[in-house]
């Protein structure tokens, strides 16, 4: 008999708290950036439509601009010139420099493995360039910006195949 009310407790307990489960919302946050205005709060976290946690980034920080804008562009084999998704990445980039007009930013320029030390270092430097002659050309003072190549020293991802490859070719805005 004990058992039997011992278990009822239990049951009941446990149909109190299912019905005590937060319920997701959604907000308007008024930020603009192409859908991901709409966000779903849970248990005080502001997750957005690709599931990105952006309750907690301050304006201007690194984090802000990898959350909010991108940090990294891409480029082709043995290429530093701008393709169209990467133009409108430095299009956001430079947007969101001009809100923080305090911020100067490096821009690393990287590559994949393939070819010699000084190869990379060369084609790295143009990149970085690439991404910064850009910008400078939508308005970004180019005080504000410095350049660096890495070469083919620092990959993103390791591994000789062209997904990986594909990841190492690339310029990366640092706020420092």
């Amino acid at each position: 008999m004990n058992k039997l009310k011992h278990m009822t407790w239990v049951l009941a307990l446990a149909v109190v708290m299912a019905g005590c489960t937060p319920k997701k919302q959604e907000v308007d946050t008024g930020v603009g950036v192409d859908d991901r205005t709409a966000v779903t709060e849970f248990d005080d976290r502001a997750v957005d439509r690709d599931g990105i946690d952006r309750s907690g980034v301050v304006p201007g920080t690194q984090q802000d601009l990898v959350v909010n804008v991108g940090d990294r562009v891409f480029f082709d084999f043995d290429a530093y010139n701008l393709r169209d998704d990467a133009r409108a990445t430095v299009e956001r980039q430079a947007n969101w420099l001009k809100q923080h007009r305090n911020l100067t930013v490096v821009i690393e320029g990287h590559c994949d493995e393939r070819g010699t030390r000084e190869y990379n270092l060369g084609l790295g430097e143009r990149r970085a360039q690439a991404v910064r002659n850009y910008l400078v050309a939508l308005g970004v003072e180019a005080s504000r910006i410095q350049t660096i190549s890495y070469g083919k020293e620092r990959p993103a991802v390791l591994g000789s195949n062209p997904t990986a490859w594909a990841q190492n070719r690339r310029g990366v805005m640092v706020v420092k």
